[in-house]
C-alpha cells in the first residue's frame, strides 16, 4: 500500500478548509479537510453569499437534489449579509437531531470533501474529534458519499468508527453509543442514523475510506488495534507539542511555573509497539521541517502530519489579517503559544497563541458575555428524573450551575466554538454590533516558521509549504 509521506493536519474550524486539502492533494500529499463544525461553517459561507460559487456548485452534484434545494432556500443570501446582521444560527445537536439538521450536516461534510478532490487525484481525507460525537454518524455519511480516501480522528478512543463505516458503504442504519455525563451503572445512550430515512441513498456501496486513529499512546493504539469494531489502518501519534487540544498528562496534572500542564517520561510514546502493529504510522507534534520528516522516517513512521506550516498558508482559512499579525510576530520572536490546561470545555488542554485583542487575553475575555449558542463541545448528562441535559462549562455560570455544575468547573473556560469561528472570517456580530473575538490555536512549533520566510515577503502557498517539507526548496 503506497501511502503519503506527508498529512496535513485537519484543523478546525474550517483552517483545514477545502482549498487547502485540494492544494495539498494536488502535491501528492494527503489533503485534510477540518470536519468540525461543517454544518455552521457551510450555512455561514451561504448567509456570505458564497461569493465564489463554490458550495452551490458542490451542492449540484449532491445525489439528493431535494435536500440541496432546501438548503439554499433556507441559508443562502445572494451577494451576502450585511455585515452588521448577526448569522442565523445552525440547531444545536441533540441525540434526536432533526431532520434538515442532518440533512444539512450530511450535505456540509459532502461538499467539503467534493470541492477539495475536485480537479485532480490525489488522496483527500476529512478529520473529525471523537469527543463531538453527534455530528458524526452524518458526517462520515456525507464524506463518504463525496469519496473521501481517508478518516482521521482523536480527542478520545474512536472504537466504533472502523465498523460503522463498514455499515455506511452499503447505506446501513449505524448506531453510536454517546459519552453520558451522571449516567447510572448499566444505562447506555445511543444515538441512530438511518441514510435511507434523510435522503434517498443510492443502491450502489460506497467506498470504505482508510481509518487513521489519532493516538497519544501506545496503550491506546493497542486497544483499537485489537478492540476496534473494524479495520483501523493506521495510526497518527501525537505530541503534547501539536496544535489544537492535546491529550492530557499521565497521572496527576501538574502545571509549571507558567500554569502548562507538565509532560514527563510517563508520556512518552514506545514506538517499538507501532512498528510491531504493521500498519503505517505517522509522527504529529513539531515535525514541521525536512529533519523532522526525516527523523520520524528513521524510526519507522511513514510520515509525518504537519498543521502549523499549513495553518499560515495563503490556501488555509485562517483569516488573513491573522495569519500576517501571527508570522510578523515570529519574525520579531514575539509570538508565545500557551499550553491552557482550562480553556477548552472539553477539559483537554489547548494550545493558544496570545495575541492582542482576542480570546486569549483573560480580560477581554471577562468582557464577553458568556453565550453558548453553537453548542458543539456541550457534553450530554443525565438528569435526575432520566432524562437527557446539555451542558457546556463556558456558558454562563448561572446555567451551568442550575444544570448540576460547579462554579469551580466554569473557571478559565474559554467560548471554543465562537472563537473558531471568528478564527475564519465567520464572527457572530452581538447585540450593539461587537463581533465575538478569534481564539487562535497553534503548535509550539509556529515561532520557526520566521525563519523559514524570505526577507521580502511574509506569504507563502501550500506547494511551498509541502516542498519545504519534503527538502526540495530551501525556503517557504
Amino acid at each position: 500500500m503506497t501511502v503519503p509521506a506527508l498529512i496535513q493536519g485537519g484543523m478546525g474550524a474550517a483552517v483545514s478548509n477545502w482549498k487547502l486539502a485540494n492544494a495539498v492533494a494536488r502535491m501528492g500529499q494527503l489533503g485534510v479537510v477540518s470536519g468540525t463544525a461543517l454544518d455552521s461553517v457551510m450555512a455561514r459561507r451561504l448567509q456570505l453569499g458564497d461569493l465564489d460559487g463554490a458550495i452551490r456548485r458542490a451542492l449540484q452534484h449532491f445525489p439528493d437534489s431535494a435536500i440541496a434545494k432546501r438548503i439554499l432556500d433556507r441559508w443562502f443570501i445572494a451577494g451576502g449579509k450585511p455585515a452588521s446582521r448577526p448569522f442565523k444560527n445552525v440547531p444545536m445537536f441533540t441525540l434526536r437531531p432533526a431532520k434538515d439538521l442532518l440533512e444539512l450536516t450530511v450535505a456540509a461534510n459532502f461538499a467539503e470533501v467534493f470541492l477539495a478532490r475536485e480537479g485532480h487525484d490525489g488522496p483527500v481525507g476529512i478529520n473529525y474529534l471523537e469527543k463531538i460525537q453527534m455530528p458524526n454518524l452524518p458526517s462520515l455519511y456525507g464524506a463518504m458519499l463525496a469519496g473521501a480516501s481517508y478518516v482521521l480522528m482523536g480527542a478520545g478512543i474512536p472504537r466504533a468508527i472502523p465498523g460503522i463505516m463498514d455499515r455506511l458503504v452499503t447505506h446501513q442504519e449505524v448506531a453510536l453509543n454517546i459519552s453520558m455525563q451522571g449516567a447510572l451503572p448499566g444505562e447506555t445512550y445511543v444515538m441512530n442514523f438511518a441514510p435511507r430515512a434523510v435522503m434517498d441513498a443510492g443502491p450502489a456501496p460506497l467506498a470504505r475510506p482508510k481509518f487513521l486513529a489519532i493516538v497519544s499512546s501506545e496503550v491506546l493504539g493497542l486497544a483499537l488495534a485489537r478492540k476496534a469494531s473494524g479495520r483501523v489502518d493506521g495510526f497518527v501519534i501525537e505530541g503534547p507539542t501539536a496544535g489544537g487540544h492535546n491529550a492530557p498528562p499521565r497521572g496527576a496534572l501538574q502545571v509549571n511555573d507558567l500554569g502548562e500542564p507538565v509532560y514527563g517520561t510517563r508520556d512518552e510514546v514506545d514506538l517499538a509497539t507501532f512498528r510491531e502493529l504493521g500498519v503505517p504510522f505517522w509522527l504529529a507534534g513539531s515535525f514541521g521541517n525536512p529533519a523532522g520528516l526525516r527523523a520520524a522516517q528513521a524510526q519507522g513512521a511513514a510520515g509525518v502530519q504537519v498543521g502549523t506550516v499549513f495553518a499560515y498558508c495563503d490556501e488555509s482559512g485562517l483569516d488573513a489579517a491573522i495569519k500576517r499579525k501571527v508570522l510578523e510576530g515570529a519574525r520579531r520572536g514575539e509570538v508565545r503559544v500557551f499550553t491552557d490546561p482550562v480553556a477548552s470545555p472539553t477539559g483537554f488542554p489547548f494550545k493558544v497563541v496570545r495575541l492582542p485583542g482576542t480570546m486569549s487575553e483573560p480580560e477581554v475575555y471577562r468582557a464577553r458575555a458568556r453565550i453558548c449558542d453553537l453548542g458543539y463541545l456541550r457534553s450530554a448528562y443525565r438528569q435526575p428524573d432520566g432524562a437527557v441535559g446539555y451542558r457546556c462549562a463556558s456558558e454562563p455560570e448561572s446555567a451551568f450551575i442550575k444544570k448540576g455544575g460547579t462554579m469551580d468547573e466554569t473557571l478559565g473556560r474559554k467560548c471554543v466554538c465562537n472563537g473558531l469561528m471568528a478564527d475564519v472570517g465567520m464572527a457572530q456580530v452581538r447585540p450593539g454590533g461587537a463581533e465575538e473575538l478569534p481564539l487562535v490555536t497553534s503548535g509550539d512549533a509556529v515561532a520557526e516558521i520566521a525563519a523559514l520566510l524570505p526577507a521580502d515577503r511574509i506569504t507563502y502557498t501550500a506547494a511551498n509549504a509541502v516542498s519545504y517539507l519534503l527538502g526540495h526548496q530551501p525556503t517557504l
